[in-house]
This record gives structure tokens, sequence and C-alpha cells, in this order.
């Protein structure tokens, strides 16, 4: 007689299981997450067998060198730069983001382009059927593409053509929320699922040498849909970030084995597709022909990439007890931090007025050195003082309203000088070498120094 499987409640939100039901997640704390499940023995695919008994294996020491590992150059320059230089053969990715942001169409391209250049891809589509596949592919120009296509979502079937394969190159699945095993009984996109389609396929990826990428949903709050092991199992985290109104879209890795986890690759969503962007500041600066008081450009970091954008700023006399504070792009905690600097450093008063701040494009800025152009750009509305348009602000502002050094100071003067800027706000301290030194630049050692210049315009 067989053994009666073992129900489980696992929680969708950050799969803990537990033994009966509850409305209440004891883990996470979340409300009506608990889902019933049961144990009906491992994924297929996934090499393990109940009750099987290990080996032993061979240990080794860390002495040795090891080569680079080979990459997959996929054509797309904004691609490859933020994953280090290309795909890992044998490597499992993850692309994350919102709905209708780009992920399918970005893989579209990926796939085709490796596809023409002579590798073997294979695209398995869980959303759309494959004769909607190919509709976005004849739109995009890449029908020609020897891509070979299926819209399946059972894993075992998934499975078991991928055996049949001679060598796939790449191995695309959009996307693993929608994947389900029939020995699992739990409906797709549940935790159980989702952590055995993602198993089963990284461990083909790691023993055929395929490089996998899978799509993920993200839920209302911007985080990854499933659970949070999958992060973990992967070996790359892409985020594909974007903004509705705007047609720049950034791939940012959250996450990754093999390389730098702070460069981004910007795009650009035309009718043909995505199309990559080489020069991001002209993008994010756009038409800068008529100024007004609050906007000042920051010429900022991504990685090894200088990027200017420009930070504006609106202070209006507030009609409410308790002035509004309202910031796009930026992190609040630190908008509320240089207001109370540049009270109490430098004594311009915000308590009677709202304070707005957006950085223009949609881009979200996380690099401290803003906190000058921010501060610029406050200083600027609040005494209704035009910037010089000329003008590049950066550096970070201490507690005490000290202006810090901050990191590739050359590189950022230098993409402002390319970029058709004359004169730099910057941190006393710090050095600068090479075209940098040809713009006219103030340097500036306490907040209070740029503060009291635009102070006296008014």
């Amino acid at each position: 007689m067989a053994k009666p499987s073992k129900l489980t409640y696992v929680c969708q939100a950050c799969g803990a299981v537990a033994s009966k039901w509850t409305g209440k997640c004891v883990s996470c704390g979340e409300w009506n997450t608990l889902a019933e499940e049961t144990d009906a023995g491992p994924p297929p695919g996934s090499g393990l067998v109940r009750g099987a008994r290990g080996r032993a294996v061979r240990l080794e020491s860390l002495a040795g060198g090891a080569a680079e590992a080979a990459r997959i150059v996929t054509g797309m320059t904004e691609l490859d730069r933020v994953t280090g230089g290309g795909i890992v053969p044998g490597s499992a990715m993850l692309v994350a983001g919102e709905p209708g942001i780009g992920k399918s169409t970005l893989l579209l391209q990926v796939a085709a382009s490796l596809a023409r250049s002579g590798r073997r891809t294979v695209y398995f589509s869980g959303e759309e059927a494959a004769a909607q596949v190919r509709l976005r592919a004849e739109r995009l120009g890449l029908a020609d593409a020897p891509v070979a296509l299926a819209a399946e979502t059972n894993l075992s079937s998934i499975m078991a053509t991928l055996d049949e394969e001679q060598h796939a190159d790449l191995v695309v699945v959009d996307s693993v929320q929608t994947l389900w095993s029939d020995a699992l009984d739990a409906a797709p996109g549940t935790v159980s699922q989702v952590r055995a389609a993602t198993q089963s396929l990284i461990r083909f990826a790691k023993t055929k040498g395929a490089a996998l990428l899978l799509v993920g949903h993200v839920t209302k709050d911007g985080q990854i849909a499933g659970p949070k092991v999958i992060e973990h199992m992967v070996d790359a985290v892409l985020s594909f970030e974007g903004d509705r109104g705007h047609t720049f879209r950034i791939l940012r890795a959250t996450k990754n084995r093999f390389g730098a986890t702070d460069e981004i690759g910007v795009f650009e969503m035309a009718a043909e597709g995505l199309r990559e962007v080489a020069n991001p500041s002209e993008l994010f600066l756009g038409d800068r022909g008529s100024l007004a008081p609050g906007a000042a450009v920051f010429a900022g970091m991504e990685g090894t990439r200088p990027i200017l954008v420009e930070i504006q700023a609106l202070v209006a006399p507030t009609s409410f007890g308790v002035p509004r504070r309202a910031v796009v792009g930026w992190d609040g905690n630190r908008l509320s931090m240089l207001i109370a600097v540049l009270e109490a450093r430098c004594g311009i008063s915000f308590g009677q007025h709202d304070v707005y701040l957006n950085v223009a494009g949609g881009l979200k800025i996380v690099e401290p050195a803003a906190d000058l152009a921010a501060a610029a750009a406050l200083v600027s509305a609040l005494v209704n003082v035009t910037l010089p348009s000329g003008a590049v602000y950066f550096g970070e502002v201490s507690l005490s309203g000290a202006v810090r050094a901050t990191s590739h100071t050359g590189l950022r003067l230098k993409e402002a000088k390319k970029l058709g800027f004359n004169q730099a706000v910057i941190p006393a301290a710090g050095e600068i070498a090479g075209d940098g030194k040809s713009l006219d630049l103030q340097r500036i050692s306490h907040l209070k120094e740029l503060a009291g210049t635009l102070a006296a315009c008014d």
C-alpha cells in the first residue's frame, strides 16, 4: 500500500512551511498567504530519489589556479556591460521586472542575436502562444533568426525536450512562474512549483553547459515573486526597470557571481524593439534650453560609466500645518537629512515651505555624491535664482555641513566637458587628473559656501 502524501501549508510570500493553516504567517507576518500543498516527492529532473543513499565525493584544496570563465558575447553592448562581458555558459540568470516593461522583448532580441551568430538557442514561452511570439518577432524584424520556439508550461515536457537537444547554447524560459510539475500537488506559481522548476532547469544548465535565462514576475512591492531561495540559486539577478511615462529602460544587476553589480545598461523602447543608448547622459538631460530656478546637473557614476542627470527642485509656501516633502528618484530620508543640514548649519529655513524633488527622466539615484547637486537645486528654488547652465555639481554632504570628496572625479569631469559643460562645483578635497583640470572649478569645503553664493544673488 502506498504511503499517503503529507499535507503541508506553504507561505506564498516567504516559503515558510506550516503543519496547519493559520490566517497569518508566523515567519513573515503576511495575512492569507498559506496555501495547501502535498509533498509528493522530488520533482522530475531534479536528480533526487527519495531514500537513495549518497556517495562520497572527492575533496580538493584551495591551491591551484582557475581559468577565467568563458563568455558568450550577445552582441548587445549594454547587456554585456551589465553581465560583466557576456553570458557565462552553464550559468543561470533571472531577469525580473514589472509587466509590460520589455522583458520578453529583451530576451527575444538576445536569443535572435545569438541564433544569427550560429549559437543554438531554445525559447520556451509559458505566457504566450507560439503564434504570438512569432508576431512579436516579425514586428521586431527577427523572424529570420533560427530560434527554436515552443509554447509549453509542463516541466516534464520541457525537461524531456532539453534532454533530446544535442547542444543548446542558450535556453530562455518565459516565465518561471508559469511552469508546473504534475509530481507536485500545487497550483502553478506557488512556492513549491517555482522552486521545483528552477531547481530542475538549473541542474540541466550546470550539467549540459547551457546558459539559462529565466523571466521572473515581481509583486506590487517591486520584489521578485516566489521564494527568496530562487535568487540564491541563480548566478545572476537582473532587474529591468523603467517608467511607463518614459521610453528608456534600465537593466541593473542586483546579483552577479561573474561580474560587478554596480553597472547599468540603458535601452530605449522604440517601434523596432529595444534600442541601446550609447550616451545615456544626453537622454537624461533632455532639452535644457529654458532653465528655471531649482535645476542642477549632477555628474554621477553608475559602475564605471559616468552619467549626467538633472535634479529638479520646487519649493513653495505651504498651506498645511506640516510642510510636505515629496521626492521621486532619490531617497526621501536623505532629502529630509539634507534639509535639516541646510537649516541647522547654513541658517536656511524650509519650515514654511513644501519641498518637491525630482530626478529628471525617471532615473533612480542611490549615490551619496548627489547631495551637493540636490542642495544646490533646493537653495536655488528657495531663493528663486537660476543656476549657471554650464555647471555640474557632485559631492557628499555630511551632517556637519562639510562637503566630502567622492571617487572618480576625473571621469565625472571628463563626461561633463564632453557634453559641453564648462564649470563644476566639487569638493575641496580630492585629486583631479586628466581633462577635468580644463574646466572652471569651484572647490568648496562646506555647504555654507554654496548657500552663501546663491543667497547673495537673491
